[in-house]
């Protein structure tokens, strides 16, 4: 019950701390953002009247605490609301990178995306699998990954099979995996 509250307070400051134009968008963006295997997305009838303590334990019902502020950080990414994701994202002992905001430019493609085939073949792939194991990768998707030979056929079943699911909150966490493992890597990419 502890935690429960502990993340129920992370969220509530965050999002009363929302203007009523972004607590709307929180919402509607709510109801469709890309969850994980074996969860919901919250029905948008009990979305629409929700003031921000009926959204923080709608949050906390629907998907546990961990996963709960996980979800509330990548909706309010997606809404461009930085500032309050990575208030909460620190309160929450998760990591976001300061560098994010940047991995979103040229016209919206994100880095991950923009940087595909030379990612694929320039990647040395374990150690940022095990970054995103648990978070965004599921054991099972982490273990068919791992069955792979090389690095590129690694890197291709992550891109073609897994990643075609994911959003930008997903995308950001392989962009902070690489640029932590790999950061050479994405300084000569984001040189480019």
């Amino acid at each position: 019950l502890g935690r429960w509250r502990l993340s129920l307070d992370r969220l509530l400051d965050a999002l009363e701390n929302l203007e009523e134009a972004d607590l709307k968008r929180f919402k509607r963006k709510l109801n469709e953002f890309p969850v994980k295997k074996g969860y919901e997305n919250i029905p948008k009838g009990r979305l629409e009247k929700a003031d921000a303590l009926d959204l923080a334990e709608l949050l906390l019902s629907f998907y546990a605490e961990e996963y709960a502020e996980e979800v509330a950080i990548g909706v309010l990414e997606e809404i461009n609301c930085k500032r309050q994701a990575e208030k909460l994202a620190s309160l929450a002992g998760t990591k976001i990178s300061a560098s994010l905001p940047a991995v979103r430019i040229s016209g919206r493609v994100h880095f991950i995306d923009r940087h595909r085939e030379e990612l694929i073949q320039r990647t040395p792939i374990d150690q940022v699998l095990d970054c995103l194991y648990g978070t965004v990768l599921t054991p099972e998707q982490y273990e068919k990954i791992r069955a792979k030979e090389t690095n590129q056929e690694k890197m291709r079943e992550l891109y073609y099979k897994i990643m075609p699911s994911w959003n930008n909150y997903c995308k950001d966490q392989l962009y902070v995996a690489l640029k932590d493992k790999n950061p050479y890597l994405i300084e000569d990419l984001e040189g480019k």
